[in-house]
């Protein structure tokens, strides 16, 4: 009995360790650097308002950062390159 309960418990904690880790991985794999580096080439300043424009992309607001992105002189196709480079970095 004593083992049948151990197994259950390293069970358990398995499937919760690796469940929170799904949902952390995401986050790590955000890239802000990126999406403000393709903004920097297209000869915009990085301001706060692109970093949060790219902060807008990672959280799967695409299109709230490309309409940030572009108010602020970004092009239209490197917005919207930069704002998915922030949610989905190569």
């Amino acid at each position: 009995m004593h083992t049948a309960a151990r197994i259950a418990g390293v069970l358990t904690g398995l499937t919760l360790a690796l469940g929170g880790a799904a949902f952390a991985a995401p986050a790590a794999h955000a890239d802000i650097p990126a999406c403000t580096n393709m903004v920097r080439q297209t000869g915009v300043e990085v301001s706060d308002a692109v970093r949060s424009a790219c902060t807008q992309g990672v959280h799967g607001d695409l299109r709230g950062c490309v309409g940030a992105l572009t108010q602020v002189g970004t092009p239209g196709g490197a917005a919207t390159g930069a704002c998915r480079m922030a949610a989905n970095p190569p």
